[in-house]
């Protein structure tokens, strides 16, 4: 076998890539930033509970070790409750030194945006302000709203935010359905007010990627129009299943900062999967950061909202980097046998594990051959035998499930009370 200096080259000679045959470049811009909703968005989800501030900091920590560029912390203008957990996270930015920034949500209106000033100003901590408010016609119509009145809300609420020095992303609700003479100018005002950034909400989860494609491009137009520097966010939902997909295919087209929430928490099915964007992006070859602590973070957001992962869920999921089919598992474990970790974690995987904190696991069932059960008992110190092997494989063979490790040892322990009688 070829000896290879580096991982690029053994993956370039032992996986042959569709995925980069006619690549037209770069998928993100070289400045695309990342942008956290788990602690906004994500606790709009009907089914998860708003995590104490223990969690809460545990998650920020996380977000900030993955090197996740900004966290939206909350709405502190919606309770007591929230103005505290936003001002403790803050304050926890402050005292901990943290590279994240962070940002608020509110509607447009004043006495949303005043909490973050004040947070802001208490901690000493810069605090984006990202200001929504609806702007489709159906939006529109159920609100009995005028774009009049959409432009005059909108600049009062920036107005107050940039005169505090406070940074603005204007947030139009439902852009995905909304039209483009309104659009245009919500976009204008929010720029002559001073926003710095817009944000293209698809809301309700209606965008496909060519409505990704003809929403940036649009809005890329109209910002050209007024000469400005102005940053676009794309925030996907996932109603037709193409939160994720959108998200990449956003940057793509010209967005530079996308958002996500960790395990796709949020409002009705969800956001774009914190985890799998990053994942793709890594595998793709656009991150260079170390993503071991991703298994971590999705775990703490698990435990702080009260969410039961799928089993076949992608990376975080118990069934992952399992198997328990036999010309499987005898792949791996021949990768193994050679001491390449390497070779192993991608010789039956599109998803290298080690990359992100998690590792192949082999398993024994009705679809398993000895190399599982050798495998299985050797990496737990049991001595095999061809008896043992062939008993352990005849008990898989019986049932119609993986042997979990209390019938593996039973089946072990057996054995060895026949063996001394």
């Amino acid at each position: 076998m070829t000896d290879f200096a580096t991982d690029a080259e053994r993956a370039s000679e032992l996986i042959f890539d569709w995925n980069e045959v006619n690549r037209k470049g770069r998928i993100i811009p070289k400045n695309a930033t990342f942008f956290d909703e788990t602690l906004r968005d994500g606790l709009q989800n009907p089914s998860v509970k708003d995590p104490g501030i223990e969690h809460k900091l545990e998650i920020l920590h996380l977000i900030d070790d993955l090197g996740i560029h900004v966290a939206d912390i909350g709405l502190p203008g919606s309770s007591p409750r929230a103005y505290e957990d936003v001002t403790r996270l803050c304050k926890e930015v402050v005292d901990c030194k943290m590279k994240v920034k962070i940002a608020c949500a509110g509607r447009t209106v004043v006495s949303d945006i005043t909490p973050m000033i004040d947070i802001s100003q208490k901690v000493g901590i810069p605090i984006e302000v990202y200001a929504f408010i609806g702007s489709s016609p159906i939006r529109q119509y159920a609100e009995s709203w005028d774009l009049d009145l959409l432009v005059k809300r909108s600049s009062e609420a920036i107005d107050v935010a940039v005169k505090n020095g406070l940074e603005v992303a204007y947030v139009t609700e439902d852009t995905t359905r909304s039209r483009p003479e309104v659009l245009t100018a919500l976009f204008r005002a929010a720029i002559d007010h001073g926003a710095k950034r817009l944000c293209l909400s698809d809301t309700v989860g209606h965008a496909t990627p060519d409505g990704v494609r003809n929403l940036v491009q649009f809005t890329k137009s109209v910002v050209a129009g007024t000469g400005a520097e102005i940053g676009i966010d794309w925030h996907g939902h996932n109603d037709r299943g193409f939160a994720l997909e959108n998200a990449i295919w956003a940057l793509e087209f010209g967005a530079d900062r996308v958002h996500a929430t960790g395990l796709g928490i949020g409002e009705r099915v969800g956001n774009a999967q914190m985890e799998l964007f990053l994942l793709n992006m890594k595998l793709l070859g656009q991150l260079d950061q170390d993503l071991t602590k991703l298994l971590e973070y999705c775990e703490a957001v698990a435990r702080a909202v009260g969410w039961q992962v799928p089993i076949n869920y992608p990376l975080v999921g118990r069934d992952a980097f399992r198997t328990a089919t036999g010309v499987h598992a005898a792949a791996i474990i021949k990768a193994m046998a050679k001491g390449d970790t390497w070779l192993a974690d991608r010789i039956y995987s599109g998803v290298p594990a080690g990359m992100f904190g998690r590792k192949q696991e082999i398993c024994i069932g009705f679809m398993s051959g000895a190399s599982n059960v050798n495998f299985y008992l050797k990496e737990r110190g049991i001595p095999t035998s061809d008896a043992l092997v062939s008993e352990i494989l005849r008990a898989a063979k019986e049932k119609d499930h993986i042997l979990t490790e209390t019938e593996v040892l039973s089946v072990v322990d057996r054995h060895r009370a026949a063996g001394n009688a």
